[in-house]
């Protein structure tokens, strides 16, 4: 690796420059369009060759994260990096991070891609979570469990979303077995185990933070869940003024205390008796701001860019209320049917095959005030 200081980033990027993103994902196929309307290239970088990103990016390289031959010639070809997702592997932004601006920080991916760190964090900076405990074979396991009671859920540390990785444990689980399953999810990792919540509606609050410290938050949001996998958004979330300002000044907390530049989503839940419990971070686009894209002055894409290229950060303002439906799976084939409904802003993320499960594209319904 080259030896040099890595280039400042003190101002905004000028129209023009190239915005590398880790990841050949829909998320990163959204930034990249939202790129493209302030005049900027997009170079992705990832293992698939034919990623969403890489189809509407102006260059992609498809190589493994620890290609450092790569990397380098990545990070020579683009004026910052940010990543689209954050089970990328840490030694691979700390690659980057030597080479070319990083925007969020490899310590931010740090925190956020690792759940015990998370959830360390958030107590380090008085933000409430569900009780945990960590768990690093069935011994420490068993006593996790004996402190925190079941039912619990065993997640493991790394590597976790859409419910993989995750075991729930009851009175009658056979912890081994459980163990077991969690370790064929990710081998390498730890667990933690953490108390069942029981809430009244799991929401998420997404904030960015520019450069300069200053902070935009979309406002609260209602998350349902089929199968573990987000179904639906609903925005706003029907909640109180003092809930909604609570969980948003939470969010924009977390951000100021990890130095946040870019895009931080935190999701939550509100308990019946009005605790806000803070329960997964993700540095970067979320599934739960797509709705944005449609019915907000500045979408979460072009937010995102916005923070990651030191431009000033766009208005949050919410222009309508909307309700996003993700199509999961085959229920892509409904795409017709689907835009015989005018009002329906339907948006596919050129994924050749469908599966079980799988985030195939979204749609939007807006609601008018």
């Amino acid at each position: 690796m080259p030896d040099h200081p890595v280039p400042d980033l003190s101002g905004p990027l000028a129209p023009g420059a190239t915005l590398g993103i880790l990841g050949n994902g829909q998320l990163g196929r959204m930034a990249a369009l939202a790129a493209a309307r302030l005049g900027y290239r997009c170079h992705a970088y990832g293992p698939e060759a034919d990623g969403p990103a890489n189809q509407v990016c102006d260059a992609a390289t498809v190589a493994a994260y620890d290609d450092e031959a790569a990397l380098a010639r990545f990070a020579a070809a683009v004026d910052v990096v940010t990543f689209e997702f954050e089970n990328i592997p840490l030694a691979t932004v700390e690659v980057l991070e030597k080479l070319v601006p990083l925007r969020p920080s490899a310590k931010v991916l740090s925190i956020c891609q690792h759940r015990l760190r998370e959830k360390e964090f958030c107590h380090g900076a008085s933000v409430p979570t569900a009780d945990y405990r960590p768990a690093e074979d069935v011994d420490s396991l068993q006593q996790a469990v004996n402190e925190i009671g079941t039912p619990c859920i065993l997640k493991s540390a790394e590597l976790g979303y859409d419910g993989k990785g995750q075991v729930r444990i009851t009175a009658d689980s056979d912890l081994g077995e459980a163990w077991n399953a969690m370790r064929g999810h990710a081998a390498q990792a730890i667990g933690i185990v953490e108390a069942v919540v029981e809430f009244r509606m799991e929401i998420s609050v997404i904030v960015a933070r520019g450069a300069n410290g200053t902070t935009r938050a979309y406002v609260p949001v209602e998350n349902r869940h089929k199968n573990h996998i987000l179904d639906e958004t609903i925005a706003p979330a029907n909640l109180p003024d003092e809930i909604s300002d609570r969980a948003e000044a939470i969010a924009r907390h977390l951000a100021q205390e990890m130095e946040l530049v870019g895009l931080l989503a935190v999701e939550m839940f509100v308990t019946h008796d009005n605790k806000v419990l803070v329960n997964e971070m993700a540095p970067r686009p979320h599934n739960s701001g797509h709705w944005t894209i449609d019915a907000c002055v500045t979408s979460q894409f072009e937010q995102f860019v916005r923070a990651v290229a030191g431009l000033p950060l766009g208005s949050t303002e919410r222009l309508c209320d909307a309700v996003m439906k993700n199509l999961l799976g085959d229920e892509i084939d409904d795409w017709k049917k689907i835009l015989g409904d005018p009002g329906n802003k339907l948006h596919l993320y050129g994924k050749a095959s469908a599966r079980p499960g799988r985030k195939m594209g979204h749609v939007t319904r807006l609601i008018r005030r």
